[in-house]
């Protein structure tokens, strides 16, 4: 018996060919399953050349730290300022992060550890309140597993998000209307 199944229905497009339309640009909020973070020396340029090139559009950012892009659902690339000075133009460091949950980070790192001793940081929170590891492979490639952490409506993060226009499900009770791009 295969472990393979017919899924050409699960995708963005079910359609093929010339025929196929595709979808409107999808504005929700949710938990990305997976997304790419790409560095970059020029946030503006490189979000004009995403937007105005790629037809991505700029769903949120927090001025200086984030821009967050996005095309269809699951079609999600943050652009982030780059980590040294030494960041050439033209350059990029690309990052391939997957979510989890909280209790396979330990055990994620432990088993990173044991095989390369230094390819490991983390788990660190963010300002986007995931908890995440960061991992460098054999080949240098950054994967990072990300796991959302518990939402504290009065932590400086959540008023971070909120102010971007991002408001967490209960607060949309509060008068929120969750309004995004």
């Amino acid at each position: 018996m295969s472990e393979y199944f017919d899924a050409f229905d699960r995708g963005a497009t079910t359609e093929r060919g010339v025929a196929a339309v595709a979808p409107e640009v999808f504005r929700g909020i949710y938990a990305m399953p997976a997304f790419v973070k790409i560095e970059t020396g020029d946030l503006a340029a490189s979000t004009d050349f995403w937007v105005r090139g790629l037809g991505f559009i700029e769903l949120f950012s927090i001025p200086g730290q984030v821009v967050h892009l996005r095309r269809w659902a699951f079609q999600d690339v943050l652009l982030v300022p780059a980590g040294t000075p030494t960041h050439e133009a033209g350059s990029a460091v690309v990052t391939v992060s997957f979510s989890c949950v909280m209790s396979q980070l330990d055990e994620v790192a432990g088993a990173c550890r044991s095989m390369m001793p230094d390819s490991v940081t983390g788990p660190y929170d963010t300002p986007w309140n995931t908890r995440d590891v960061e991992v460098r492979t054999p080949e240098g490639v950054r994967v990072v597993l990300t796991a959302p952490r518990d939402i504290d409506p009065d932590s400086p993060e959540n008023r971070a998000l909120e102010a971007a226009g991002i408001v967490a499900p209960d607060r949309r009770k509060e008068g929120h209307n969750g309004h995004h791009g």
